[in-house]
């Protein structure tokens, strides 16, 4: 016998949720985007043309599609037929996938992502389910939406631009040497792109000069040594209009790679950078982006997107976005060794009057028995604070000589004391101790701001609690970048420049966070279901046992 089952019949349509279990992901989304306040909304509303579909109702099919591993728009459209899930969520609505992509796009969907990430934190902090005492730190890398052989790098458009300027200058004195044009330009200098107009404008009234001899001319002779006489001029222009070109696309593949060293021409904001996912296993660089986030027991609560590989340069930026956009900083700002520098310590204490629990790029090699047993290392000698001088490996005194600033590249100062022995002449370890010129001393530096902070960082460390609160960066933050990448599926961009990653990534962080979100409810509610009743045997003799 089986159960009743006629495709003839008329059946009366139900609500959909009646199929949805009691802790589905559907119920988290829904929660989280009505969690938002109306007027995030009203900048996607217009009055001219047919009525749009609701941006409610967009949010929630997109973050459905991206919890369930489905970031194409058309198969977000075929999700909104077939899914019950996302059918009880769009409320049976199929809005087309052009339309899925431009809400994708639209230029208040950051806006509205930030929103949704600064009520869902909410959310986390009213159910006790995150710690407000600290965030922690990381960055990943990931592939950018371009072709793999489309890179402009930085040293070989310096070695090209500075040729042309070779090549062109070399070829307009050969002209005004020959006569051919008049002397434009002053001739140290390097030609710009003014100059350029100006040899060209010449070149073309010489070569129109001779075309109009040659017409004007009947001896075949006369012609012939005309024709010869206009071929040097019209090759030169031939040329001055390729370097004018040239020069423009130089001028302008500069201004898109700023302090970058590369980008692809498929997405200027992407710059060429190492990837971990190295399948040929040669270390080749892809175009990507800088992804860094902020985390608590694994949820992602702020993120931002940059073009530089390294993380040094990032933090800075993203703590002045975590603290513009999304929330207040917290006590304690936790990040590996690869934050660790003196601008940032000084920044987050300085500038944010934060605790930065961030080890620095030598922390664990200086633990080591072997780096504090080399007595060739400066960090080992002894120190005379009185008199402000050193003592070398072989007892020899290092005072203090002079004050120095180093600026970086980026403008940051640093302010350095030099000390230099005073004679290394017969040094039995010379060779061992410096590799420095015979005839010059043995000299080392000391930045005090530096070692400040290192000394701070370690003592820190060492504490019981912050110590333990470090150790937890490891737990917290790595397995956020596991869901995106291994769970989720997340490895690739779909769409192109930073604008448009940076909200597709909000999409997708989100998405983890909800599934994370859904799977705690479910164990939660799992564990409330396993609290097991008195087994039948106690049951039934437990009341003559009280008697």
């Amino acid at each position: 016998m089986y159960k009743d089952y006629n495709m003839n019949q008329v059946t009366l349509s139900l609500d959909l949720e009646i199929y949805l279990e009691k802790d589905d992901l559907a119920f988290a989304i829904n929660d989280l985007v009505e969690s938002i306040p109306e007027k995030a909304f009203a900048a996607f509303e217009h009055q001219m043309g047919a009525t749009s579909y609701h941006p409610k109702m967009m949010l929630k099919l997109i973050l459905c599609g991206y919890t369930q591993s489905i970031f194409s728009g058309r198969r977000i459209e075929a999700l909104a037929k077939d899914s019950i899930r996302a059918r009880w969520l769009t409320q049976s609505q199929q809005p087309n996938f052009r339309t899925i992509n431009r809400f994708r796009v639209h230029s208040h969907m950051q806006v509205l992502l930030e929103e949704c990430f600064i009520q869902f934190r909410n959310l986390l902090v009213s159910q006790n389910l995150i710690e407000t005492d600290a965030i922690f730190i990381d960055g990943t890398k990931i592939e950018a939406n371009a072709n793999k052989y489309t890179f402009v790098w930085k040293k070989s458009l310096q070695n090209y631009e500075a040729k042309l300027t070779e090549k062109s200058k070399e070829i307009y004195h050969q002209l005004v040497k020959e006569k051919i044009i008049p002397s434009i330009c002053d001739e140290d200098k390097d030609l710009s792109e003014e100059d350029f107009s100006k040899i060209i404008t010449a070149l073309e009234t010489s070569v129109e000069n001779f075309t109009q001899e040659i017409d004007a001319s009947h001896c075949t002779e006369e012609r012939k040594l005309l024709r010869s006489q206009r071929k040097a001029p019209k090759k030169a222009l031939k040329q001055f209009l390729d370097f004018k070109e040239r020069q423009s696309r130089y001028v302008h593949q500069k201004v898109i790679l700023g302090e970058r060293n590369s980008y692809s021409k498929t997405d200027p904001d992407a710059t060429f950078m190492r990837m971990k996912e190295d399948h040929m296993r040669n270390g080749q660089l892809k175009a990507g982006y800088n992804i860094q986030i902020a985390t608590n027991q694994q949820y992602v609560l702020a993120y931002d997107v940059f073009p530089n590989p390294t993380d040094t340069r990032t933090l800075v930026p993203f703590l002045q976005t975590i603290k513009n956009t999304y929330f207040s900083l917290p006590d304690y700002i936790v990040a590996d060794a690869g934050y660790g520098s003196e601008e940032n310590y000084e920044t987050i204490m300085d500038d944010f009057e934060k605790i930065p629990l961030i080890t620095y790029g030598m922390y664990r090699k200086e633990k080591k028995r072997s780096f504090k047993k080399n007595r060739f290392n400066p960090l080992n000698w002894q120190y005379d604070e009185l008199r402000d001088t050193y003592l070398c490996p072989i007892d020899r005194e290092v005072p203090f000589k002079r004050y120095a600033t180093r600026t970086d590249k980026y403008g940051y100062q640093r302010q350095l004391k030099m000390y230099e022995c005073l004679s290394c002449e017969g040094c039995s370890v010379r060779s061992q101790c410096t590799k420095t010129k015979s005839g010059r001393n043995r000299m080392i530096q000391k930045n005090g701001n530096w070692d400040y902070f290192k000394a701070y960082v370690k003592t820190l460390l060492k504490d019981k609690r912050t110590g333990k609160l470090y150790g937890q960066r490891k737990i917290d933050v790595e397995p956020a970048f596991g869901n995106l990448k291994a769970n989720l599926g997340f490895t690739r961009f779909s769409v192109r420049s930073k604008n448009k990653v940076k909200k597709e990534l909000g999409l997708a962080f989100m998405a983890v966070n909800l599934r994370k979100l859904a799977a705690h409810q479910r164990t939660s509610f799992l564990d409330r279901q396993k609290i097991r009743k008195p087994k039948s045997f106690y049951r039934f003799w437990f009341p003559f046992y009280y008697f």
